[in-house]
Order: C-alpha cells, then sequence, then structure tokens
C-alpha cells in the first residue's frame, strides 16, 4: 500500500469517528431534553403535636400559695436518719413522718411537704385579711411503714427540706396548655371585669419576668379559675423604679440661648406651652398637661392562674414586654 493511499485511508476512519462522536453526544441530548429533571431529594419533618403546658415541675408543685381557712398541722416530719450531720436535707434523704399504719399510710404512698410561713402583709392591695402564705418544699415516698410512724425518702425537694414541715396529701394538679395567641396588644382596652394587683413574687423576686412566680389578689370570691388568663398593665405614671423630676428641664425665659449682639429673644425652645388665649397664663408643664386626662394604662404582659385559693391566686408569667414587679395591675381577659 502506497503512502497515499495509506493516509486516504485514515482520513475516512478519522471522519467515521468523529461523526460517531458527534451522534452520540447528539442523542444523549436529545434524551436529556426528554427527560423529567429528578427532584432534589427533601427530608420531611412530621409537626410536633405535642401539648405543652404553661407550667412544668417546680412551677406547677412548688409554686406555693396563699390561703386564708386553716390548714392541719397534725402530720409532720420528725426526723432523720441524717439529723446528727445536718439540719437541712434534700432529695433522696430518708425522713420520719409521724404517719404509720394506723393512719392508712402504705408503701408507695406520696405525700407533699409544705411550710407555713405567716400572715401575707403587702402594700398592694385594699383587701384585708387576705391569709397566710404557704411555701411548698417537695414530696416524699413511703419506703417502709411501722404502727405509728413512717420512713420516707424525698423523691424531688424544690427548697430544703426540714424537720418540723407539715405532711400533706398531694392533690392532683394539671397545668393550663400552651394556647397560640395573638401578639401582645400594648395598647388593649380593658375588659371590665375584676382586676387586683401583684402582691409578691415567688422567693421574694421583685424583677419579675417570663416563667416566674407571682400572687395576686384575685380568688375565688372574684370568680377567677384555674386557666384564665391576666393581663398585666400599669397606670402612666405610676409604679415605675425611675422617676424622671416633675421640674422641667427649662424654664419659660431662661437667658443664654440669645446672642449678646442681636438679642434674638429669651425663649427657650424647650420649655412648655403659655396657658390661655393670648399666652398670658402660666406655663403649661408636662405634670399640669395631665390633670384631668382619662386613666391610660401600659400593657406589661399576661399570666395564666395555676392555683386559686379563697381570696389569692398563684399564676405563672407567660409574657413580657418589660419588666414587671410588685404592685403592678392584673386584669381578667
Amino acid at each position: 500500500m502506497t503512502q497515499k493511499e495509506k493516509f486516504v485511508k485514515f482520513q475516512k476512519f478519522f471522519a467515521l469517528k468523529t461523526a460517531a462522536i458527534v451522534f452520540a453526544a447528539t442523542a444523549a441530548a436529545i434524551s436529556a431534553i426528554g427527560q423529567t429533571p429528578r427532584p432534589t431529594p427533601q427530608v420531611i419533618m412530621p409537626a410536633d403535636q405535642r401539648p405543652y403546658s404553661v407550667a412544668r415541675g417546680n412551677n406547677l408543685y412548688c409554686a406555693g400559695y396563699i390561703q386564708q381557712s386553716p390548714m392541719s398541722t397534725g402530720n409532720r416530719i420528725i426526723g432523720s436518719d441524717q439529723e446528727a450531720e445536718t439540719y437541712n436535707f434534700d432529695q433522696n434523704d430518708f425522713m420520719y413522718i409521724n404517719m404509720g399504719a394506723t393512719k392508712g399510710v402504705n408503701v408507695g404512698d406520696t405525700f407533699a411537704v409544705v411550710r407555713p410561713r405567716g400572715k401575707t402583709s403587702t402594700p398592694w392591695t385594699k383587701k384585708h385579711d387576705l391569709g397566710f402564705f404557704v411555701q411548698e418544699i417537695g414530696a416524699l415516698e413511703v419506703v417502709s411503714v411501722k404502727r405509728d410512724i413512717s420512713v420516707a425518702r424525698i423523691k424531688t425537694s424544690c427548697d430544703a427540706v426540714l424537720i418540723g414541715d407539715l405532711v400533706q396529701l398531694i392533690d392532683k394538679r394539671t397545668s393550663p396548655l400552651i394556647e397560640k395567641r395573638p401578639p401582645l396588644d400594648l395598647f388593649k382596652d380593658s375588659s371590665g371585669k375584676a382586676y387586683g394587683q401583684i402582691l409578691m413574687g415567688r422567693d421574694g423576686a421583685e424583677m419579675l419576668s417570663r416563667d416566674f412566680i407571682a400572687y395576686v389578689d384575685l380568688g375565688r370570691d372574684d370568680q377567677v379559675q384555674i386557666g384564665d388568663r391576666l393581663t398585666i398593665f400599669r397606670p402612666l405614671g405610676e409604679g415605675n423604679l425611675t422617676q424622671i423630676p416633675q421640674q422641667e428641664s427649662v424654664s419659660a425665659r431662661d437667658p443664654g440661648f440669645e446672642s449678646d449682639m442681636y438679642r434674638g429673644g429669651v425663649f427657650s425652645n424647650q420649655s412648655g406651652r403659655k396657658g390661655g388665649d393670648r399666652a398670658q397664663g402660666r406655663t403649661v408643664t408636662s405634670e399640669r398637661a395631665k390633670y384631668g386626662r382619662p386613666l391610660l394604662r401600659k400593657v406589661l404582659g399576661e399570666a395564666v392562674v395555676l392555683n386559686v385559693k379563697e381570696r389569692t391566686a398563684t399564676v405563672v408569667i407567660t409574657r413580657t414586654a418589660q419588666e414587671i414587679h410588685p404592685g403592678d395591675f392584673v386584669e381578667l381577659q
């Protein structure tokens, strides 16, 4: 085969090879155009449908309350197997109670530990004789029963348990559930329903926020029920921790604003207007301007009722717009 014939044969082979490559690419493109794009994999998480409580744990069984009716003081803690080493007892410590088989106690029974603290005295209410404050400490579970006494393990404790604390049957409590709420209306009008004031916060807290426990002077006498929602508010100009001075920053005619040469005037641009239709009266200060106005209020947050007694209720704060403190007002929604 001559050199020329070899070259012609190579040209034919190269042309056929190129045509095959082009054909394959064209076929792949046509096929891709006709295919439906494969969707990107997505992970779909199931919606969490579990209901959430507004109060759990310590906020449900250790919130405390203020009650008016007398309470039984017969059943109490009388000792501990560790009493020679300490005065304060905590979770899993063993305590002796003056309740045994003669009072129908059985292994596995659970009792609440409470501690009456004294008569409630506060300037933040017009009601009289609200009752006495009862601190809820925790719970005991009976592990051994004798004739007149039983041994109980501290199942839960919110504060240190002391010898002498009272023992009571645990009342089953159910917390209200969290509901989907509209945005907090900071300018909400009064509902016209019963209103009162925050008496105090749990553990003496003075700056209250979300999930804090507080006590209000609204109770069963005011038709309050567990689960009721309260609007927390403060009348404008009252109850603020810091007060601006009542005197204005400058008087109506303070010198020093004009130049020495042109004497442009002695009117302060930061003082109030003069009274009268010809500005012949006294300066209208901010304090004077507030006289006679209707009650204006600032909405601070919301709370939900957890426990109701005769003249008071225990609430948990669920929403806040700013700090809340004892003396602020509450109103049934």
